[in-house]
């Protein structure tokens, strides 16, 4: 099975190229725009919250612990780079769906 670009396994776990819209009207997981995945936050790209938000609307919908989520790169731009620790790319995948 081809996974999606945005999608990566790695050694830990998997990395996810993400786009995030702040100040949306409802937290949620969007569809993949070109090599990112669109997900969509209420909060403001203000003091973290957005980042914040981002990590617990993917603790949430992996069914995993918000520690395992992790942002490497992009902690102050809308194009994210985030690891989720233990977590294979098909978890991640139903998760999604």
């Amino acid at each position: 099975m081809a996974l999606p670009e945005f999608l990566h396994p790695c050694p830990e776990g998997s990395v996810l190229n993400v786009k995030v819209q702040p100040r949306a009207s409802k937290n949620a997981i969007g569809k993949p725009v070109a090599a990112e995945l669109k997900i969509h936050v209420t909060a403001p790209p203000v003091d973290s919250a957005a980042n914040e938000a981002l990590i617990e609307l993917l603790a949430e919908a992996f069914d995993c612990a918000r520690n395992r989520v992790e942002i490497i790169r992009g902690h102050q731009s809308r194009h994210k780079i985030v690891k989720l620790h233990g977590l294979a790319p098909e978890a991640i995948l139903r998760g999604i769906s």
